[in-house]
C-alpha cells in the first residue's frame, strides 16, 4: 500500500495567519494525544479535495507529537468505475451498485485490507478513512486497538436508498463517523456516532499563498487568458454535480453586457474519477465554436499556482454546484478576496453565511443576474470579498480544522460518543459544528435554560426554527 510523501510544517507558522486562539487550542489538546499514532486512507494522492486536506492535515499533525501517515488504496478500473457510480449514488443519484459492481467492490477492499495488515496494522491507535471507495476496509480486518472513523465529504442528505443501506453496513462497524454538515447524516445513522466537522483551506500552501498581480497576470498570459480582460472563473472537478454546462449557459447570458469578458473552467483529473473524461468531452463540446471559453486542467500544466493566479485574477469566481460536499474553491476564493456566484447546495451556503463573501443561485439565469451586477459594482465586489476573507480566516483555515480532529480522536480515547462534542462545553456550534471563538457572544439563543452560541445569524436562525418545528 502506497504511503504518500508531504513536507514539513510548522504550527507556529500560522499563527499570524490563523486566530491565536485556536492555535493555543491545538497545543493544548496535541499534548493530551503526543506520541499517539494516526493513520489516513483514502482512494488518491490528488485531484480532489480530500488529498488537498491531507497533504496539509498530515504535517500539522506530526509537528504537534502525533504520529501520522497517509496511504492510498490500490485497485482496478473496474472498482474505481464503480466507487464513482457509488459516490454519485450516495448524493442521490437513482442507479446503485449491481451485484458484479458490488463484488468488484469488496473483493478491492479484502485485497487492500490484507496489505494494510502486511503493513503493520496492529500499530495504530486511530485510523481515518476517507470517502466510500475505502470504506468496506474495515469490515475485513480483523480487530485491533485502534479506533476507527469514516470521514464522509460528500452531500449524503438525500441518498439512493439501497446505496445508503449498502455502505450503511461497512459503516456500522466504525468507532466514529464524520460529515460535512449535519443535514448530511443520514437518518438510519445514530446522531451520536457522528461528528461534524466541516472541511478548511491551508492558506500556506502554494494554491494560496500571496501572489503579487504582475507574477498572476504573467501565469494566466502564459496559458492564453488576456489578464487586461474582464475574467470569471470555475475551478472545481469535471463533474456533472459541478453543472460546467450550466455555468457556460450563465456566461453566454453576460457576454454581450460585458464587452471582452472571458470564462475559464479549470478542472482536474483525479485517478478515483473515470466519469471525468466523459464530463471533459461534454464541455469542449459545448464551448468549441467559442474562443472566450477556455478549459483547462491538471494534466495540461494548470496546477496550484496557475489556479491561484485565477482565483486572484478573476472579477468572479462561480461554484455553481447543484449537489456539493463543501466546495473548498469557495473558502480559497474568499481567502484572496474574490467574490463568489455559487449554487445554493452543500456546505457552500455555510462558507457565505449572512452573505458574507458571495451570493447563492439555483438557475443559470439566476447566476448571470448576479454575475453582471458585480461586473457592474466594483466597490460591492470588494465589500463582498473583504467580507468573504474575514469568515474564512475566522473558520475554514487548516489549523481549526486539524484542532476539531484532534479533539474527536482525544474524545474517543477517552470514551465519549463522537455526537457530545459539538455541545459539549459550548464551544461550537451546534448547527455546523464549527469552533467558536472562546466568549464570543455575537449570536446567540436560549433553549431550556441553556444559552447557545452559533458562528452565523443564519445557523442560529436554523437552531430556532427547529426548535420552533419540535415544539409544534
Amino acid at each position: 500500500m502506497q504511503t504518500v510523501d508531504v513536507g514539513e510544517l510548522a504550527v507556529s507558522a500560522y499563527r499570524t495567519v490563523a486566530p491565536d486562539w485556536i492555535i493555543d487550542a491545538l497545543g493544548t489538546v496535541a499534548e493530551r494525544l503526543r506520541g499517539a499514532r494516526v493513520l489516513h486512507l483514502s482512494a488518491t494522492p490528488y485531484g480532489g479535495g480530500v488529498s488537498e486536506l491531507l497533504r496539509s492535515a498530515i504535517p500539522l499533525y506530526r509537528d504537534l507529537g502525533v504520529h501520522a501517515t497517509w496511504k492510498i488504496i490500490s485497485g482496478e478500473p473496474a472498482f474505481f468505475a464503480a466507487t464513482k457510480k457509488l459516490h454519485n449514488a450516495l448524493q442521490g443519484a437513482p442507479s446503485p451498485l449491481t451485484p458484479a459492481e458490488r463484488a468488484v467492490y469488496e473483493e478491492t477492499a479484502r485485497r487492500n485490507a490484507a496489505e494494510l495488515t502486511e503493513d503493520g496494522l496492529r500499530d495504530w491507535d486511530f485510523v481515518f478513512v476517507h470517502d466510500p471507495q475505502p470504506a468496506a476496509i474495515r469490515s475485513v480486518v480483523d480487530r485491533t486497538r485502534a479506533k476507527w472513523v469514516w470521514r464522509c465529504h460528500i452531500d449524503t442528505s438525500e441518498p439512493q436508498p439501497e446505496a445508503w443501506d449498502y455502505v450503511a453496513k461497512f459503516v456500522d462497524g466504525y468507532d466514529a463517523t464524520v460529515f460535512t454538515l449535519a443535514a448530511f447524516v443520514p437518518r438510519s445513522l445514530p446522531a451520536e456516532r457522528a461528528d461534524i466537522i466541516p472541511p478548511a483551506i491551508d492558506p500556506l500552501s502554494p494554491k494560496n499563498l500571496s501572489l503579487d498581480d504582475r507574477t498572476a497576470h504573467a501565469v494566466l498570459n502564459w496559458i492564453g487568458i488576456d489578464p487586461d480582460r474582464p475574467l470569471i472563473t470555475q475551478v472545481s472537478r469535471f463533474d456533472p454535480w459541478k453543472d460546467p454546462l450550466g455555468v457556460i449557459e450563465a456566461y453566454r447570458l453576460v457576454r454581450d453586457e460585458v464587452p471582452g469578458l472571458q470564462l475559464a473552467l479549470v478542472g482536474s483529473m483525479a485517478l478515483d474519477d473515470p466519469e471525468a473524461w466523459e464530463v471533459y468531452r461534454a464541455i469542449t463540446d459545448a464551448s468549441r465554436a467559442d474562443p472566450e471559453v477556455h478549459v483547462f486542467t491538471n494534466l495540461t500544466g494548470v496546477g496550484n499556482v496557475e489556479v491561484n493566479a485565477f482565483q486572484r485574477t478573476s472579477k468572479a469566481m462561480v461554484q455553481k454546484s447543484i449537489r456539493e460536499g463543501f466546495g473548498l474553491v469557495v473558502s480559497e476564493a474568499l481567502w484572496k478576496n474574490t467574490p463568489v456566484v455559487a449554487g445554493r447546495a452543500g456546505g457552500i451556503p455555510l462558507q457565505v453565511a449572512d452573505g458574507s463573501g458571495g451570493v447563492l443561485v439555483d438557475s443559470p439565469e439566476e447566476c448571470a443576474r448576479e454575475l453582471s451586477a458585480l461586473l457592474a459594482d466594483h466597490a460591492r465586489a470588494a465589500a463582498l470579498g473583504a467580507s468573504g476573507h474575514q469568515r474564512v480566516r475566522r473558520h475554514f483555515l487548516i489549523p481549526r480544522l486539524v484542532l476539531d480532529e484532534l479533539t474527536l480522536l482525544d474524545g474517543l480515547a477517552h470514551g465519549d460518543p463522537p455526537g457530545s462534542l459539538m455541545t459539549r462545553h459550548g464551544t461550537r456550534d451546534p448547527v455546523c459544528g464549527l469552533s467558536l471563538v472562546p466568549g464570543d457572544a455575537s449570536f446567540t439563543a436560549d433553549r431550556d435554560g441553556v444559552r447557545h452560541r452559533f458562528c452565523s445569524a443564519g445557523c442560529r436562525d436554523d437552531f430556532l426554527a427547529t426548535a420552533r418545528k419540535g415544539r409544534s
